[in-house]
Formats: structure tokens, sequence, C-alpha cells
């Protein structure tokens, strides 16, 4: 659905302001990475040391496969193996024979009621969230049996550390009205901030500590790999072949995306972004980072450089819209983006001819090769995408040279454009097979589904508050915070206290939405899901590590795309 700017409210005299006739730069740091990753354009051990490491990960797939289709005892091991399996990141190789699992064990406990260890509350909280997490609407009553005759959870639990804290990991799968797992949430987060450190394993201590600060559910599946195959490893039942499986998997993609990205840094150099737009963020690996954080698996490469260039192009055009171009020139570009035709630059200033070719220039290229594959109408929906963005950023540069501050009523629907859960997902349709028709487009983009609508909700108010502070201090225009505290008369930190309980509710939307959809639908709906695990994972602490790239972020980037794990 189109956004239409004559809709945002005028502003009355007294709050119109003169424009701005200094530039304003953000005055951001230049890459930390530069020509890093060049280096890993060739290597002449990798193509025999390649062969060898996808032969033996054939050959573990092998085994693990077995295990996994293999009778057991009792559907406790089964359920054990695939949460190690999801866990360890090699869920991805094994979908079909997991989700056939997973219905055979769900028909067996809840329809045959054969379930074992009932009583076991690791068990039943593994059950709940992996059979949750595969679509199935588990009733959270299962839990009650753990509760006092008052309808608390039991005391006696506080010394089962792992059944709370599957517990605790398991509550982040909750519906709205899962009363019981909002007492859960309270309960189980009360006993692991309190454990007495002296009576668990260190091995069981780091997991608390993580899940605590990163639940499962809400974690990029190869950070959450990367971090799990070291603790896995220390624990004395580990099974090697899964080990050696998840340890050579992890470093074979690695080089993949290392190769990626040497590509796409030569792509960068080419576009010189620092040089020609030097008033814009240069975040090319970040960009590459959080787009493989959607779509990781060695089959969307070709999705993995769209989306990296579209976000290395739309940070350009973000930092654009926030402070360096004047209203009249981003009137003027807008207009040209609605008109798409490279005869519109004739009216731009010189530095926004460069930019305006360069976006133009690269659809054309993705063009070009849709028309070799038959799938030219996909262009279309790409273009849509990116003029809906480029509406929505117009309207708020429109309130900050107005000085206009909007209701929480305004502002919504604009920044939730702007944030780009659609246009991201559109865009990274481009690159997929026959496996996406026209109707994914139609959906993502006319329909206005709830599951985007969610998404958009986490992602821009964690994206708001954790860059409040150096938005503020660089007289940006007014994000959700400034809209909440002027609206409702709050202090800043009421305000964020209300925006986080709105991104809880998000997640339990993102929640139902992935309950049992459509065979069509599920390829968006797990991308969607990941869209909002990066603004999870990246802005955790409530700071912007994407404008500010040299810690947290570094530390991200060095973990999944620079070591290896050592094998």
């Amino acid at each position: 659905m189109s956004l239409q700017i004559s809709a945002v409210p005028s502003p009355s005299p007294a709050q119109e302001t003169s424009q701005v006739d200094e530039r304003r730069s953000g005055n951001f740091h230049p890459s930390i990475w530069g020509d890093y990753f060049l280096k890993y354009a060739s290597d002449s051990n990798s193509m025999s040391s390649q062969g060898i490491a996808e032969e033996q990960i054939e050959r573990l797939k092998g085994e693990v496969r077995k295990m996994l289709t293999g009778a057991m005892d009792k559907p406790s091991q089964k359920l054990n193996l695939i949460d190690q399996i999801q866990r360890l990141g090699l869920a991805y190789h094994f979908e079909i024979e997991i989700d056939e699992q997973l219905q055979q064990i769900h028909r067996s406990y809840f329809e045959s009621h054969h379930g074992d260890n009932d009583d076991d509350l690791h068990m039943t909280a593994l059950l709940f969230r992996l059979l949750r997490q595969q679509g199935y609407n588990v009733p959270c009553e299962i839990f009650n049996k753990f509760k006092d005759d008052e309808g608390n959870f039991s005391k006696l639990l506080v010394v089962d550390v792992q059944g709370v804290l599957s517990l605790f990991e398991a509550c982040h799968l909750r519906f709205h009205g899962d009363d019981i797992l909002n007492d859960a949430l309270a309960f189980t987060k009360a006993v692991l901030e309190s454990i007495d450190k002296g009576k668990v394993s260190r091995n069981l201590d780091k997991q608390v500590s993580h899940a605590l600060n990163q639940p499962i559910h809400k974690g990029l599946p190869r950070v959450e790999a990367r971090h799990y195959i070291q603790l896995y490893q220390e624990e004395p039942s580990h099974n090697e072949v899964l080990l050696s499986l998840a340890k050579l998997d992890f470093n074979l993609l690695q080089k993949q995306h290392q190769k990626e990205l040497s590509k796409l840094t030569r792509w960068g150099k080419d576009l010189d972004v620092e040089k020609k737009f030097p008033f814009a963020r240069y975040r090319l690996v970040e960009a590459y980072f959080w787009m493989s954080g959607i779509y990781f698996e060695p089959a969307y490469e070709a999705t993995r450089e769209i989306l990296t260039k579209v976000n290395v192009i739309l940070t350009i055009m973000d930092d654009l819209y926030d402070g360096y171009g004047t209203l009249e020139e981003l009137e003027l570009f807008t207009e040209a983006i609605e008109r798409w035709d490279v005869g519109a630059n004739d009216r731009l200033p010189e530095y926004m001819q460069v930019f305006y070719k360069t976006v133009l220039d690269f659809y054309d290229e993705i063009g070009y090769e849709l028309i070799k594959k038959g799938q030219l109408y996909r262009i279309f929906y790409a273009k849509e995408g990116m003029k809906n963005t480029v509406r929505a950023y117009l309207a708020e540069a429109k309130w900050f040279h107005q000085n206009y501050i909007p209701t929480m009523e305004e502002y919504m629907p604009v920044a939730s454009v702007t944030i780009g859960c659609a246009m991201v997902m559109a865009t990274s349709l481009l690159g997929m097979g026959d496996i996406v028709t026209k109707n994914e487009f139609d959906w993502l983009l006319f329909s206005d589904p709830k599951m985007v609508k969610t998404s958009n909700v986490v992602s821009r108010l964690m994206n708001d508050i954790a860059g409040h502070k150096s938005e503020q201090e660089r007289g940006d225009a007014a994000s959700s915070v400034e809209c909440f505290m002027k609206q409702y008369r709050v202090t800043e930190e009421e305000a964020k206290e209300v925006l986080r309980k709105q991104v809880d509710d998000a997640w339990m939307d993102i929640n139902e939405e992935l309950c049992r959809p459509t065979v069509e639908r599920t390829l968006l709906l797990v991308r969607i899901l990941n869209f909002s695990r990066t603004f999870h994972v990246i802005y955790n602490d409530e700071k912007d590590h994407y404008s500010h790239a040299g810690t947290r972020f570094k530390e991200l980037v060095t973990s999944l795309l620079v070591n290896p794990l050592p094998v």
C-alpha cells in the first residue's frame, strides 16, 4: 500500500521554522573493516580442503540422519537430539526429518497421551518450546502440574536449575493470554538471576548467564550456534559426531560467507561511499552480517548479495534524508524516485545525481538478470518498495524541517516503513528461485500482513530506544521516544518502559503468526522472524551498534565472519 505524504499533518505557523541553511552531518566514523575481506577472494588450498570438508560433512550428515530417524527408547531422547541439532546450527540440513519427528512426538503426546517423564520440568519445557517453534499450538496448561496449591510455581523447582532454564526459554514462545507463561517468566527470571553459582556446573552457569541476555527464540541461529558449539564441547556427555559436524559445517559456511564478502567489498570500493557521500555511514560489512542473519544458508548467496547492496544504498539514503539534504532537495529526489527515469536527474544537485544514478543502475543490473530468468515482473515490486520507503523518509524529513513532533498514531505508520521490513523482504525475493510467485510479493507489499506490522514494531522501537541518545545529540528528528514523551507528558525512562512493553507484546503477535502457517507462507514468515531477531541481537543492550560499529558489532562480525572454529 503506497504511503500518502499528503496525510502527514501540517504544523501550526508557530511550529514552522526556516529551512536549515547549513548541512548537517552525523560525523560517523569510517568503516572499521576497509579492504580487510578482499584477502578472502582466492585461496590456493581452498578447493582441495573444501572438497575434503564437504565429503566429511556428507558422511557425518548421514550418521546424524540415522540418529534422527532411528528408533529410541523414549521421546525425550529424540527431543534432546533435535534440540542439540538446532542449537548447533545444523537444523537446516535436516528440516524434513525434524518436521516428521516432531509431528510424531506431537501426535504421541497430545493425541495418544504417551508422554514420558511427565513430571520432568526440563523435558516438559523442551517439548513445549520445540513444538511451538514448529508451529504447533501447544497449550501452556501443561505447566500447571508444576504449581503448588496456591497456584504459584512450586518453590521445590528452585533446585532444578536446568528445568527452570528450559522453562525460561519456553516462555519466549508465549501468546497473548498465556498468563501461566507470564507468571513463569517472572518466576524463572528471578530464580536464574539469584542462583548460587557454587551449586551449579560452570557450563550450566554460562548457559544461564547467556540466556538471561539472549533467549534462544530471539537469537540469530548462526550467532547462537557459534556460542553453543563451544559450550557443547565442554559437556562430558557430548556426541562427537554432532560436534564434529557442527564445527566443519560452521567453518565451511564461514568460508563461503568470506568469499561473498570479498566480492561485495570490491563492489563497495567502486561505489566509493566515503568519498562520494561523506555524510553517510559506510557499513558494508555490518550490512552483510545483518542480511546474512536473515538468510544464512549456502543456497541464498544471490539473496545476500542483493540485500547487502540495497542495505548500503538505504543507509546512504537514510543519512541523506535524516540531515544532509535540504527539504527542497529531498522533495526533488523523492519526485525523481517516483518517476524512476534517468531524465529526472537533471533537476537534482550534483551530489544527488551521482546517488540517483547509483540507485537506478543497481535496479537495472538486477532487472537484467531477472529478464534472463523470465522473472522481470519482480522488479516492479522492488521499485515499489523503494518508492514507499522514500515517501516515508520524506515525511520524516518534513517533520524535522518543520520542527514538528508527531503523535504516536502519526509516527508509527511512517516510521514502520522506514525501518524497512516489507521493503527488505520484497527485495530478498528477487534472488529466489521458482518457489516464489507473484502472490508472495502482493502479500508483502499490498495486503498489510500482521507479521510485517508486528516485526516493524519490534524493529522500529528497539532501533529508536537504542539510537535515542546519539540521535538527540546530533539533533535528528524525533523518534518514538520523544513522540511518546510529548504526547503523554512522561519522562524518558517512563516512555522507554512503555515502548519495551510494546516490543514484548509484538513478539507475542509474531509467535501467534508463526502458529501453523500455510506452507506457502512458511518461508517468508521465518525470514521475517529472522529480521526481527537481527534487531534484538544488534540493539539488545539499547545502544546503536550499527552507527558505532567498533565494539559490539565488531565482536559479532569477528566471531561469525573472521575467526574459524578450531577443529
